[in-house]
């Protein structure tokens, strides 16, 4: 008997083991990752009730979604926040700091890369493209490293930096919109020819009315989505997607919503065109993957770079706070006094390299040209904010530490800050004011700061594992890629500083 009662114990022991193994092996076939460039976390709520069943209220209704999802960074840019979705980490270490930033003073486009040439057409300015800025990996690249680079991974979109950032540097694939010759182009990072399937689709781009009719100015269209969407899934199939031994990654960014929101802002015909007709191809590229994974055996996680501000003029018409904030033509003139007045003659804008998403780059070889005291320009320039019109806050990024402000705001300001590439001075307004310069929409908006409407984002979390439910924990656009990497039982990014979603990763019941 008792040795009957051993054999029976052993066996139970060894089937956990086995069942153990199994599940740290157990992975999806496909990892999809969905990014909508401006899309408010709101907006979930706003056309809940106009969205079709299979599109965003599939995800909701039968996913997962993080209804506090925050950006615990500053600014909330496109280029960071598709970048700090896929890395687990923030530009204080994955060093894509704008779309537009300075490295070591010289200007930079953030997939600049003058060493490769297009792939797909000829058109340098667009095509010469890569992720070789980008410091911190991805989680395809996890995903690939794991595999010994069995899996592929492929970014696309309609802008460069939100298919290439995405995918990684060790990316199989990423394809994006040259708006000249209305294409989807790569280059010569990734390959040297187009792949056949790609070839196959843009010839049918060549014979789409409704492009030729809206030509560059695509972005603008619900059109623009389609297009993205149908490239997707010719990526899907084309490249067999989850079809393999190992997990494959999709990474697909929607660009037009983020394009008509600049234009026409928030509220109004074109923005709730761009949701809807979003939500038929969410739903058309949900219903691909289950043609061609099979429902249930791929992960998909939906997300946003940042959101937006309500526009400045439908705010005050409302009698609600809010301006715009015009550095160049409002706020130059007086700065350029104050500095002679305090610095002498000497010192004039050309101090100033750049101003970009409220941080301001230093000309410092012209300060040094001018015989002028570098701190004493800093303390200057900070001063002279801090005693602006609607600026709430300004600090020098190196004395950040003993700079006087709530901790939400420094400490979201450091984690944005790479001292190489963010620049040196920081400005901070209030509460609905933001940039607003030359070619600005009047009746558009824009985005880049701390507050809810620019940082808080959709997050949701649907497919394979996920169970039905929602979250008013605050979690962060940092925390999404350590969740699908613990998902896959694989190492996080080199840089993640985000933590797991236990609410997705734990045991199902």
């Amino acid at each position: 008997m008792k040795k009957t009662l051993f054999v029976a114990v052993m066996l139970m022991c060894a089937a956990v083991q086995m069942m153990a193994h199994t599940d740290v092996n157990e992975r999806p076939k496909l990892v999809v990752g969905i990014v909508v460039d401006q899309m408010r976390w709101d907006y979930l709520s706003r056309y809940y009730d106009q969205f079709g069943e299979d599109g965003f209220r599939r995800l909701l209704d039968k996913g997962y979604s993080c209804d506090n999802c925050l950006i615990n960074y500053i600014p909330t840019i496109t280029a960071i926040g598709h970048t700090s979705a896929y890395t687990g980490t923030t530009p204080a270490f994955h060093g894509i700091c704008g779309n537009d930033f300075m490295i070591d003073d010289k200007k930079v486009y953030c997939t600049q890369d003058d060493t490769v040439e297009p792939v797909g057409s000829d058109n340098r300015k667009k095509g010469c493209m890569s992720p070789r800025n980008l410091l911190a990996s991805t989680i395809g690249d996890q995903i690939r490293m794991h595999t010994d680079f069995e899996s592929k991974v492929i970014g696309v979109s309609y802008k460069d930096r939100a298919a290439i950032l995405p995918a990684g540097r060790s990316a199989n694939a990423a394809f994006w919109l040259d708006t000249k010759n209305g294409q989807f182009i790569t280059s010569t990072y990734y390959m040297t020819d187009l792949p056949a399937w790609a070839k196959a689709y843009n010839q049918e781009m060549k014979n789409n009315k409704e492009l030729q009719k809206v030509g560059k100015d695509v972005g603008l269209y619900p059109l623009c989505g389609h297009l993205t969407t149908d490239m997707a899934i010719a990526a899907l199939k084309g490249e067999n997607l989850g079809k393999g031994k190992t997990t494959d990654m999709l990474c697909v960014s929607y660009s037009q919503t983020d394009v008509i929101g600049h234009e026409w802002s928030t509220r109004g015909k074109h923005t709730d065109e761009a949701y809807l007709e979003l939500d038929k191809d969410i739903a058309r590229l949900l219903k691909a993957l289950d043609a061609q994974v099979g429902e249930g055996n791929y992960f998909v996680f939906l997300t946003a770079d940042h959101g937006a501000a309500h526009n400045f003029q439908w705010m005050q018409n409302h009698k609600l706070a809010g301006g715009a904030w015009n550095v160049w033509q409002d706020v130059a003139p007086s700065l350029e006094t104050y500095l002679k007045e305090k610095l002498g003659e000497k010192a004039d804008l050309k101090v100033i390299a750049s101003i970009n998403s409220y941080r301001i780059y230093l000309n410092k070889a012209y300060i040094a040209q001018q015989g002028l005291c570098e701190e004493k320009v800093r303390q200057t320039i900070v001063d002279f904010a801090k005693r602006s019109p609607h600026v709430i806050f300004a600090a020098d990024f190196e004395k950040l530490q003993t700079t006087s402000m709530p901790d939400l705001l420094r400490n979201r300001a450091l984690m944005g800050y790479h001292p190489r590439r963010s620049g040196d001075l920081l400005v901070i307004l209030e509460p609905g004011w933001y940039e607003f310069g030359k070619g600005s929409s009047p009746v558009g908006t824009t985005h880049g700061e701390w507050n809810p409407y620019d940082a808080h984002i959709p997050l949701l979390f649907f497919g394979w594992k996920v169970k039905h439910g929602s979250t008013s924990r605050e979690v962060h656009i940092t925390d999404i890629a350590p969740t699908v990497t613990q998902m896959l039982h694989i190492q996080q990014p080199n840089a993640c500083v985000g933590e797991p979603i236990t609410e997705i990763t734990s045991e199902k019941d």
